[in-house]
């Protein structure tokens, strides 16, 4: 597991955006490493063109286009424009293709792309068998599926204690998203069968990799997890006094545990190479 510079707090959760905060604080919390072992695991690829479908802001997309060459066609897809606009924002090294589009009805040809990659969106698709039936439809025979889901939530020591915090904090009406969608398709047993019936073959399995989580403060890792998901929505369906509360909350049950800087958490994410077999 490799360690990244500590996250700083430089934004006002009061005026940004959900988007904002995810893309600041939660995605080099979380997200950043996954993106550089997507790049090695690519690192073969010279030519072609690769699809990576529920990009949310963007972290996988310009790790590719920085990391592979530009014989490389790269296109990026999110079905949520707040998402996607932000993605747009950043720069990118080399042209980028975006587009608005839901992984359950992808809007490409049969057999368009030699790879898709979909790090960290499928624990949101409500349908996951049609999502990867989508992946590999657009896939040439022998193309490749990419595939990371966050592992069980007790192995994502970040995300466990704040979940943990709101229960506490709000015993009578406890918001669980935490729990009920970004950590809950973590059985790799159910993974590996929704890959086979779409068709998709995944001979090495499912790996677990883990990363560490560093922050430069309690109210860091309380401000992304609260204010930079769903969960906000949830907190603040319930009163707009319920988000700095959590907030405050979730940062003393994190100093509690891992202390009151530069704090350190491991995240676990299972990590699937799947293919799409030629047919006879």
């Amino acid at each position: 597991m490799d360690r990244a510079a500590p996250v700083t707090l430089t934004l006002d959760v009061q005026d940004a955006s959900v988007f904002d905060v995810y893309d600041e604080l939660l995605v080099p919390l979380c997200f950043q490493g996954y993106a550089h072992d997507l790049a090695a695991r690519l690192a073969d690829l010279a030519t072609g063109s690769v699809l990576v479908v529920a990009c949310g802001t963007g972290v996988d997309t310009r790790v590719l286009a920085e990391a592979l060459p530009p014989t490389v066609e790269i296109t990026a897809t999110d079905l949520v424009p707040g998402m996607l606009e932000r993605a747009r924002r950043h720069d990118t090294s080399r042209a980028v293709t975006w587009d608005e589009a839901d992984a359950l009805h992808l809007p490409y040809d049969d057999a368009s792309f030699d790879v898709v990659v979909c790090q960290f969106g499928a624990m949101f698709f409500p349908d996951k068998v049609q999502a990867y039936g989508e992946a590999a439809r657009v896939l040439r025979p022998g193309g490749r599926f990419e595939l990371a889901v966050w592992g069980d939530i007790e192995r994502n020591e970040f995300g466990a204690t704040v979940a943990a915090a709101m229960v506490e904090t709000f015993p009578d009406d406890p918001p669980v998203f935490l729990e009920r969608m970004p950590f809950s398709y973590c059985h790799p047993e159910v993974i590996l069968a929704d890959l086979a019936a779409a068709g998709l073959s995944t001979p090495a399995g499912i790996e677990e990799v883990r990363h560490f989580a560093c922050a430069a403060s309690p109210e860091v890792v309380a401000t992304a997890f609260c204010a930079g998901t769903p969960l906000r929505d949830q907190l603040q369906s319930g009163g707009r006094d319920r988000l700095p509360s959590a907030i405050a909350a979730a940062a003393r049950a994190l100093a509690e545990r891992f202390g009151h800087r530069d704090l350190t958490a491991a995240n676990a994410a299972l990590v699937a190479t799947a293919t799409r077999v030629a047919t006879p």
